[in-house]
C-alpha cells in the first residue's frame, strides 16, 4: 500500500508537470517512465557487480558501458546512483543531452522494455521539476514489488482523473472480477490484443503469484512465467511504453508486450495460440473491407470494431481455451446478419458460458456507454448448455461522474477484506458475482427469471434470434394488489352518488 506521504508526492509531482506547461497526463507517465526504467537498469547493473565480486568474475553483463560517450562524458555518469546526487542543472545537462540519446540505441539488448525505448523523447522543462521527480522515485522502496506498482497504478489512475484517453483504462475492481471467474493457471498462455496500460496482463500476473506461488519456485513455471505467459498488443508505441513498465514494476521481466495492429494485420503465426484472452477493445468504430485482416472477415463479414475484435479472439485462442471480454450491450442485441452469425457462432459452435450485464456508469467519467462482460470457450464443436445471466446494479462506486466510493476500502472490490453484510450488497454486487458463478450448474439453475442472476437453456436463446440482452429473458416481478369484485366497487360508487345529491339538497335548503 502507497503511504499518504507518497500519494501525497506524486499529486505535487502531478501539479508541478500541469504548471510547467504538459498537460498530457500520458505525457506525465511517459516522462517518469523513462526515470523509473533509468532506476531498474542502475539497480540490475549494481546487481550483476555484486554477483561478479562474490565470485571473483567479470561482469557477465554490463548495462552502462566502460569509458566516454562522444562528448567525453563517463557512461557511468548515466547511472541513477550518480548522477540523483548532482546539482539539479548538471543533473538536467546529463539526463537531456547524454542520457536520452543512449536510450534510444538500447533496443539491441532483446528485452521487451529497452525495444520500446527507442523512441524516447525528454519533455521534462526544468532543472527543478526533474530533481523533484528523481528525489520522489528515490524515495519510494522500489526494492518492494508491490510498492512499485502500487505506484505506477496510482499515477495511472490519474489518466482517468484527468479526464483524458481514459478509454485505455479499465477499472481495476472490474478486471479483477473477470479475472477471478476465468482462475488463470500457471501454464496458461495469455493475450490481451488491446492491452493499452497492460491492466489485464498485470492483473492474471498478481492472481498466479497469490493462487499459485508455485510459478516463482519451480524454474520452468517461473521461465515460462517471465518470458512466454504475458502477450499484448496495442498501436500506440506511448501506451506499449507504459503497459511494459507496468509489467515490469509487477514484476514480470520480459513478456510480449508489441507494436500489432490487430485488426488490420493478418494473423498468420498468431492463430490458435493462446490459452486465455482478457480485453476491453475499443468500441466505437469501424473499419474500411479493404484495411481490415482478411482472416478476420472471414470469420464475420463486417466493418464494426466490436464484433471483428470477438472475431479476433476466437482466431487467437487455442480449443479447449477460454476469453473473459467486455463488449458493447450492442453485440448483444444488434439485428445486422453479422450481429446474428457472430452470436449464433457462440452458442452452437462454441461453449458461451456468462453474459454479465454491467451498470451504465462503470466507465464514467469518460464514457457512459452499458456493456456486458462475456465469457465463453472455444470448442469449434458446440457445448452451450444453459447461459448465466447477472444483472449487475452496483459495483461499489457510485454511477455518475465522480465515481465515489460507497462502501470502505476493505469492502470494496470482488473479493473484499471484510466480509460484507447483508445491506452492504446493494452498494457492492461483485463478490455476489463470484459466489454465484462458482453455482453455476448448480443451484443457480434453479433461479427464477425474476431473481438477479438466473439460466437461460440454448434452446431458449434460439428461439429469440440468439439475442442476448438479459432484458429478452428477465422477468419483472408484479407487485399483487388484490383488485376488489366490480359489484362492491359499484356499490361504492351508488353510496357516494347519493351522499353527494344529499349534500347538494342540504345546501340548497340552506340558501333557499
Amino acid at each position: 500500500m502507497l503511504t499518504g506521504d507518497i500519494r501525497s508526492q506524486i499529486d505535487q509531482i502531478w501539479t508541478a508537470f500541469w504548471s510547467g506547461g504538459i498537460s498530457n497526463p500520458l505525457e506525465v507517465i511517459e516522462q517518469i517512465t523513462y526515470l523509473l526504467f533509468l532506476k531498474r537498469l542502475d539497480e540490475q547493473e549494481i546487481a550483476e557487480e555484486l554477483k561478479a565480486n562474490r565470485e571473483k568474475k567479470p561482469m557477465q553483463k554490463r548495462f552502462f558501458p566502460e569509458g566516454k560517450d562522444s562528448k567525453k562524458r563517463s557512461f557511468q555518469d548515466y547511472r541513477w546512483n550518480r548522477f540523483k546526487n548532482t546539482d539539479p542543472r548538471d543533473m538536467y545537462a546529463v539526463v537531456s543531452e547524454h542520457v536520452f540519446p543512449w536510450l534510444r540505441t538500447l533496443g539491441g539488448n532483446g528485452t521487451t522494455y529497452s525495444k520500446h525505448m527507442e523512441g524516447a523523447r525528454f519533455t521534462i522543462p526544468t532543472p527543478a521539476l526533474l530533481a523533484k521527480v528523481v528525489d520522489m522515485i528515490d524515495k519510494v522502496p522500489m526494492e518492494d514489488r508491490d510498492t512499485k506498482g502500487d505506484l505506477y497504478e496510482y499515477m495511472l489512475g490519474k489518466i482517468a482523473s484527468a479526464g483524458q484517453n481514459g478509454q485505455f483504462r479499465t477499472p481495476r475492481h472490474i478486471i479483477r472480477l473477470m479475472v477471478e471467474m476465468v482462475e488463470p493457471k500457471p501454464t496458461d498462455i495469455v493475450c490481451d490484443p488491446a492491452c493499452g496500460t497492460c491492466g489485464f496482463l498485470v492483473a492474471v500476473g498478481e492472481s498466479l503469484r497469490e493462487r499459485h506461488p508455485e510459478v516463482m519456485t519451480n524454474a520452468k513455471l517461473r521461465q515460462h512465467f517471465h518470458r512466454d505467459l504475458f502477450h499484448g498488443f496495442d498501436f500506440d508505441n506511448t501506451m506499449l511504453r507504459i503497459g511494459s513498465m507496468n509489467m515490469l514494476l509487477h514484476g514480470v521481466e520480459n513478456p510480449d508486450v508489441v507494436y500489432r495492429d490487430s485488426l488490420s494485420q493478418d494473423h498468420a503465426g498468431e492463430d490458435e495460440k493462446y490459452t486465455l484472452v482478457m480485453a476491453n477493445p475499443p468500441f466505437a468504430g469501424s473499419l474500411d473491407y479493404e484495411s481490415c485482416a482478411k482472416d478476420l472477415q472471414q470469420v464475420v463479414k463486417t466493418k464494426k470494431t466490436e464484433l471483428l475484435f470477438l472475431a479476433l479472439f476466437l482466431r487467437l485462442l487455442k480449443p479447449g481455451g477460454r476469453a473473459a471480454v467486455i463488449v458493447p450491450d450492442g453485440v448483444l442485441f444488434g439485428s445486422s446478419n453479422a450481429h446474428k452469425s457472430l452470436r449464433k457462432m457462440l452458442i452452437e459452435d462454441q461453449k458461451l458460458d456468462a453474459v454479465i450485464s454491467l451498470p451504465g456508469g462503470v466507465f464514467k467519467p469518460y464514457a457512459g456507454v452499458s456493456t456486458a462482460i462475456l465469457l465463453f470457450a472455444k470448442t469449434n464443436s458446440g457445448g452451450t448448455d444453459q447461459v448465466w445471466f447477472y444483472d449487475v446494479e452496483a459495483d461499489g462506486m457510485s454511477l455518475d461522474d465522480k465515481r465515489t466510493p460507497l462502501l470502505s476500502e476493505d469492502k470494496q472490490g470482488a473479493v473484499p477484506k471484510t466480509k460484507l453484510a447483508a445491506d452492504d450488497h446493494a452498494k457492492n454486487n461483485l463478490p455476489d458475482i463470484l459466489g454465484r458463478w462458482q453455482q453455476r450448474e448448480g443451484s443457480e439453475r434453479k433461479r427464477p427469471r425474476t431473481a438477479q442472476s438466473f439460466c437461460v437453456p440454448k434452446a431458449d436463446l434460439a428461439a429469440q434470434g440468439y439475442d442476448l440482452s438479459l432484458n429478452r429473458y428477465k422477468e419483472v416481478v408484479h407487485e399483487d394488489v388484490g383488485h376488489r369484485p366490480p359489484k362492491e366497487i359499484l356499490g361504492d360508487l351508488s353510496k357516494l352518488e347519493a351522499e353527494i345529491q344529499q349534500g347538494i339538497k342540504e345546501l340548497e335548503g340552506m340558501l333557499g
